[in-house]
């Protein structure tokens, strides 16, 4: 689905003039080419695709090696699919996204990346990922084309659905999750982190929408015809209660999940939880930000901090403590 982030602008237009006087023309044009493939296929945010592995970790199998080697590959086959998605988000969105302060300078709406070498480059990556997702299991390889089918159709037609839009994009994690789940055929996976993700994805879409409605204010329609249909103080509302939804849900995953001690040690991670949340409300609300969710991680310290140490006290619970 589609995740553009400033932070991805390309290189300046003469940028290609200045390579190919040091390179031939030929071996300048397919640098360019390479380049423009790379950053269409969107690589750092493949970071999207570790949810994979919330079953693998959640059901108390990380340190057997051939549920590891199985979520591996389904990771490395989810990056393969998404950077697809992305191409041909990028292909369907060309004309609308040179209108954009900065989509324009993606590569195929700057003209750097030509149409067809992106097509040729999402049918690849979809020649070799749906294959081997089959070749891994039935169900983890029909999960894999569903959620490229899902792409497809969120492509042509459901980014233009209110809410819709934003309940798709939480799909699209919960049928990574699914994946991890087929893969290392699951046995104590509570469904209440089906439900937490679902409204941790509903959350992260929602912000986004917020942030590109606040930022392009009266033009933002003209960007993305959706946002038309969406306000500020209406957005603001589900994020409202859909943060509420999150801390209980969760709530219910630490002392209701047959996988947890009986000790209720998990319940001491929700503080993590919340903090996380109300950051993470602080940066979109007060700071502005949530135009990039993916990297907002990794750019802001507490935000980070706090995933990483509820991180560490999750798995101490789920590995080192007494069941």
């Amino acid at each position: 689905m589609t995740n553009y982030t400033p932070n991805e602008s390309s290189m300046p237009a003469e940028h290609p003039s200045r390579m190919s006087a040091v390179l031939p023309a030929g071996q300048a044009g397919l640098v360019t080419t390479l380049r423009g493939l790379v950053q269409t296929m969107r690589i750092r945010q493949w970071t999207k695709n570790v949810v994979v592995f919330a079953a693998l970790i959640f059901d108390v199998k990380f340190t057997q090696w051939r549920p590891l080697a199985a979520t591996l590959a389904i990771f490395t086959l989810f990056c393969l699919v998404s950077s697809a998605v992305y191409l041909l988000n990028d292909l369907v969105d060309m004309e609308a996204d040179r209108a954009h302060p900065d989509k324009r300078h993606r590569p195929l709406a700057s003209g750097r990346l030509r149409p067809q070498a992106a097509v040729a480059a999402m049918v690849v990556l979809l020649v070799v990922a749906l294959p081997a997702g089959f070749a891994l299991g039935t169900l983890a390889g029909g999960i894999l084309l569903g959620y490229f089918l899902l792409n497809l159709a969120y492509s042509f037609k459901l980014k233009h659905v209110v809410i819709i839009d934003a309940v798709v994009v939480a799909a699209g994690f919960v049928l990574r999750v699914a994946a991890g789940a087929v893969v290392v055929q699951v046995e104590r996976f509570s469904p209440w982190l089906y439900v937490c993700i679902t409204f941790l994805a509903l959350l992260i879409a929602l912000g986004k929408r917020r942030h590109e409605l606040s930022s392009l204010a009266a033009e933002a329609g003209n960007h993305r015809a959706i946002l038309d249909e969406y306000t500020l103080p209406f957005i603001d509302q589900l994020i409202g209660i859909i943060t509420a939804a999150t801390v209980v849900s969760y709530s219910f995953y630490t002392f209701s999940a047959e996988n947890l001690p009986e000790n209720h040690l998990m319940m001491l991670t929700i503080p993590f939880v919340v903090y996380f949340l109300f950051r993470y409300l602080y940066l979109i609300h007060v700071r502005k930000l949530g135009g990039a969710p993916d990297e907002l991680l990794f750019e802001d310290k507490p935000l980070l901090i706090t995933a990483i140490a509820w991180g560490l006290f999750a798995a101490a619970v789920l590995y080192f403590s007494n069941h």
